[in-house]
């Protein structure tokens, strides 16, 4: 799944000519690029897809999104490392994942 995930602007910098932000995703640190949004700030929050902030939303917006998506597993499905997931996972959901049967 591939979602747009709410994060806090905690630092900017350019970089190669590109505005870029480290943002803060509950926890979860990325890089994400700014030049869709090139006025945001530091401590603003904004919702990210596939690396680039897209729109700006309110501190309690994102927070409620944040914990929404905590309870649901989704921050850890969306950036956490696919292989440590796999290993975890059972032949059954491996195979569900790949598309090929268990066992095979």
């Amino acid at each position: 799944m591939c979602l747009a995930v709410p994060g806090r602007v905690i630092e900017i910098e350019e970089r190669d000519g590109t505005r870029m932000a480290v943002v803060d995703f509950g926890g979860v640190v990325k890089d994400v690029c700014l030049e869709y949004l090139p006025d945001l700030a530091v401590g603003e929050y904004a919702i990210v897809h596939v690396g680039f902030a897209l729109q700006r939303l309110d501190e309690e917006s994102a927070l409620k999104t944040l914990e929404l998506f905590a309870e649901l597993g989704l921050i850890q499905e969306e950036f956490g490392d696919p292989w440590e997931a796999a290993a975890q996972a059972g032949p059954e959901e491996t195979a569900e994942w790949t598309g090929r049967e268990a066992g095979r």
